[in-house]
């Protein structure tokens, strides 16, 4: 009977613990699903831009534009694996139709920051992003000294007289030599559920050992 009431916490800690990290299994599987969607969407054929595109239904909806850049170039703070620090480049891009939006061509290294890029004729392939570059950390855009830490689409359309509307280019015709492009992909959204379901697992066959000794020296009292 002294073994019960150890045996009873032990078994009910452990069946709490597998049940967390089952849904954490559970969650993983409904993320990866959300996250194969957002891949598929991504890379799906491009349209006309919308007329009123908006964050909640056309979140990296791939568009296809033709038109041309805007002289002015604003440079926003970036690190890449590949590239290593570097700037994107941010233009405002004026289309046939007369509409001017902004147009993330891609990044440059650190020291090609100033380099003279001349405003060109492009079609571009991308796609449509409300970016989420800001948080407790970030540093205040530096507006005057052209140095942008975050894509805030109020202000660099403000910045360039574009509407607040950002087209993350995936490729254009012809191709900048220039300007490495970085397209939008999923990289940045968290999935996290893998390393918290080996969590509780874990949790839970550390909690049974305990259990298990616990068990093992109360039976080696003597009575």
């Amino acid at each position: 009977m002294r073994l019960v009431p150890t045996l009873l916490i032990g078994l009910i800690g452990a069946a709490i613990l597998v049940s967390l990290g089952v849904w954490q299994v559970q969650r993983l599987a409904w993320k990866e699903g959300v996250l194969a969607e957002i891949e598929a969407r991504i890379v799906a054929d491009p349209v006309a831009l919308p007329a009123n595109p908006s964050a909640e239904t056309d979140l990296y909806l791939p568009v296809e534009m033709s038109g041309h850049t805007g002289e002015r170039e604003l440079h926003v703070l970036i690190s890449t694996r590949k590239l290593g620090p570097g700037f994107r480049i941010v233009t405002a891009f004026e289309t046939l139709s007369g509409r001017r939006v902004l147009l993330d061509q891609g990044v440059v290294p650190d020291e090609d920051k100033d380099a003279p890029r001349a405003a060109e004729a492009l079609t571009v392939r991308g796609n449509l992003h409300w970016p989420d570059d800001r948080d407790s950390f970030t540093p205040e855009n530096d507006v005057e000294a052209n140095y942008w830490y975050a894509r805030d689409l109020d202000r660099m359309a403000a910045e360039l007289g574009t509407e607040p509307i950002l087209v993350v280019a995936r490729a254009t015709v012809p191709p900048k030599r220039s300007v490495t492009p970085l397209p939008v992909d999923t990289a940045g959204i968290p999935n996290d559920h893998l390393g918290y379901a080996v969590t509780w697992f874990g949790l839970a066959i550390v909690w049974l050992g305990m259990t298990a000794l616990q068990l093992w020296r109360i039976s080696r009292r003597t009575p």
